[in-house]
């Protein structure tokens, strides 16, 4: 995993971006932006996306906003980027007199809330605010931590008020710039000379890392995340070497080096309950390598923390291969940790798409280096994500079992599926915004909604929004499919999305949605189903989708008699929604 410097970044503005996909952004600041402006379109490059952006007028954020008139509104960016600095939020603090202090906080929040307000007003979009860097006047000293009228204890309140703001504005994102002053340190962040000279709040040194920060929240949006960690096992997860050392000679607990394997492990289990899945590939006997699991008292990862347990003699690429087919996501949604430089650098040859980080040479160092690189960006967290690594574990017993039949039907059958198709109600609105922006194989026209746009979708009379649930004999796969149709003159209900997890491809599931849309089509009036399929760089897995389920292609769209349709055969049980 690569730092950039500045001038890297400045040097992608000469080069070639036709082909890359565009993003259109627009930045509000109320210090000087244009080295924050190069650094962000510079390190977009390095991730495939050309930025066209449009920067409001100096230190005019909230005069921006109100101005129906702006180019704000007319340029339509899909992200609106609010930077203001610690800097002029002092100087405003120092300005205000005993009273306005006290409310200071309160008072700057409602600001904010105004411009986003305005902004949601106007244009749908993704907000982006930077939140505030901490600055110690050292006013009040120490004290400062407990007088409410001190410079710290608001501008820590007003950040505090911004996470809270975000929870209640689905669209509203922070960009956490204390974090980073956190990690990185003041010596980072500023540069007092630009500063004067140019009124820019951040050193260029800086800017970098806070580019990063910002790409990879509009990447997270576009889809692209990661989704899966793969372990190695000797000193990765825990210090010696299980074959040699034995499971009483391995490093892990609370004493010496083996306190930051915990700590490590700690870190993993903490990342598998929020969604991410657990894989390990090891160069082990297998029952070996599984006893720390199953049998090490200090150990805070357990056998069934693990989606897919992979320890054998062949070497890691094949194995993280096995491990790709099981799980059936992207090279590119998944990170490899390994300790061996050897190891790391045969996987990134191999697979160039996997991150492989780096990892230091002292196991103390792990977490720190890994906290650094932000690996897994979310825009989202559902009660389904909890439950993904389970559901993972569950489909390795599917493939395994899948092997020891020779008909796919016969199999299928011995699933015992069932699937329950409803409408989408409050409490699984989230879960479907989630596939929506997450789903990229399976993914007709790849449309994303956040919330709020499928809680209009929703209620709208004209549009059918359902979701499937599916379970079989090995557990529950959650919600893994949605369809959004909306009526169109000549009795046509057309498909504007169709997503499906790709866990359950090859199960049938799209021969079940497909009896739903007809049933909404008779019962809507409709005649016809219309569908379209958009090509993305990862959905050529469902080009010839329509044409397999007996839709006609006229010029770009696929259509399908609603009246002269016959159910294909499928081995799942609808069940009525509860």
């Amino acid at each position: 995993m690569k730092h950039y410097s500045f001038s890297e970044l400045k040097k992608n503005l000469k080069k070639n971006h036709d082909g890359l996909p565009v993003i259109r952004i627009a930045i509000l600041a109320d210090s000087a932006a244009q080295f924050f402006t190069q650094a962000l379109k510079g390190y977009a490059f390095t991730e495939g996306l050309n930025l066209e952006i449009w920067e409001a007028d100096y230190d005019q954020v909230f005069q921006t906003a109100l101005d129906a008139d702006s180019e704000l509104y007319s340029s339509k960016p899909e992200y609106v980027i609010i930077f203001e600095s610690s800097r002029k939020l002092l100087n405003r603090f120092y300005k205000a007199d005993a009273g306005a202090r006290e409310n200071f906080a309160e008072t700057n929040i409602q600001q904010v809330k105004q411009i986003t307000g305005l902004i949601n007003s106007r244009i749908k979009t993704n907000i982006i605010y930077i939140n505030f860097a901490e600055i110690n006047d050292a006013v009040f000293g120490n004290f400062a931590n407990k007088i409410s009228g001190s410079f710290l204890y608001q501008s820590r309140l007003l950040n505090v008020k911004l996470m809270q703001l975000a929870q209640e504005e689905k669209n509203l994102n922070i960009c956490d710039l204390a974090s980073l002053q956190a990690s990185y340190g003041n010596g980072m962040l500023y540069d007092e000379k630009i500063y004067i000279a140019t009124d820019n709040f951040l050193s260029l040194d800086f800017l970098p890392l806070l580019a990063k920060q910002v790409t990879d929240i509009m990447l997270s949006y576009a889809g692209r995340f990661k989704k899966c960690v793969i372990l190695d096992l000797d000193n990765t997860a825990w210090g010696g070497i299980i074959g040699d050392d034995g499971m009483e000679g391995i490093q892990v607990g609370d004493l010496g080096i083996g306190k930051a394997f915990t700590k490590f492990q700690q870190w993993i289990y903490q990342l598998k309950q929020r969604g991410i899945i657990l894989a390990v590939c090891s160069k082990n006997t297998e029952s070996i390598a599984k006893e720390p699991f199953e049998n090490h008292p200090e150990m805070q990862l357990k056998l069934e923390d693990i989606a897919v347990f992979v320890a054998n003699w062949n070497n890691k690429v094949d194995n993280i291969r096995h491990i790709q087919s099981i799980l059936n996501i992207g090279f590119d949604s998944m990170v490899f940790l390994d300790d061996n430089p050897f190891e790391r650098e045969m996987v990134k040859s191999a697979i160039p798409e996997i991150t492989v980080p780096e990892l230091p040479e002292d196991p103390a160092e792990y977490l720190s280096y890994l906290y650094t690189l932000n690996l897994f960006e979310t825009t989202s967290f559902t009660e389904a994500d909890q439950k993904r690594n389970e559901q993972y574990r569950e489909e390795a017993g599917r493939k395994q079992m899948e092997q020891s039949f020779k008909n796919e039907d016969e199999f299928l059958q011995s699933l015992h599926m069932k699937a329950e198709v409803t409408n989408i109600n409050a409490f699984t609105l989230p879960r479907i915004a989630q596939l929506t922006q997450r789903s990229n194989q399976f993914n007709l026209r790849t449309v994303r909604y956040t919330e709020d746009d499928m809680q209009k979708r929703s209620a709208d009379a004209d549009s059918f929004c359902l979701s499937i649930k599916l379970s079989d004999k090995f557990g529950d796969y959650g919600i893994i499919s949605a369809l959004i149709a909306e009526k169109q003159p000549g009795n046509i209900l057309f498909i504007d999305t169709w997503i499906m997890s790709c866990r359950v491809l090859k199960r049938g599931v799209e021969k079940v949605a497909l009896d739903a849309l007809v049933q909404q089509a008779k019962a809507s009036g409709c005649k016809q189903l219309k569908g379209e399929y958009i090509p993305s760089p990862k959905n050529g897995l469902v080009k010839d989708h329509y044409e397999n389920l007996g839709f006609h292609q006229q010029q770009n769209f696929w259509y399908l008699d609603v009246e002269t349709y016959t159910p294909q055969v499928f081995y799942i049980e609808t069940i009525p929604s509860a």
